[in-house]
């Protein structure tokens, strides 16, 4: 874990691996993905959506915020993480 200083965020950055046998990078054939916290995922979404990028899915809230996942041009998933 690495220390993170921004209000309103979990205190710390998570490097956190998965089995080699997931499918949790799905539809990415990347062997990683990177999760951004973000302060408002529906602004976000909307922007994104502005510049033709299309979400994975619909967004998924649980215990820990609401989610949702895109694709780079290089097809690594990002996860968007509102706390």
């Amino acid at each position: 874990m690495l220390a993170y200083d921004a209000p309103g965020h979990p205190h710390v950055l998570v490097w956190s691996p998965f089995p080699a046998s997931t499918d949790h990078m799905a539809p990415s054939k990347r062997e990683f993905m990177l999760n951004f916290a973000v302060d408002d995922l529906d602004a976000i979404l909307a922007h994104l959506a502005a510049k033709g990028v299309r979400p994975l899915g619909g967004d998924d809230t649980d215990a820990h915020g609401k989610f949702a996942c895109i694709l780079d041009p290089d097809g690594t998933k990002i996860e968007l993480w509102q706390p």
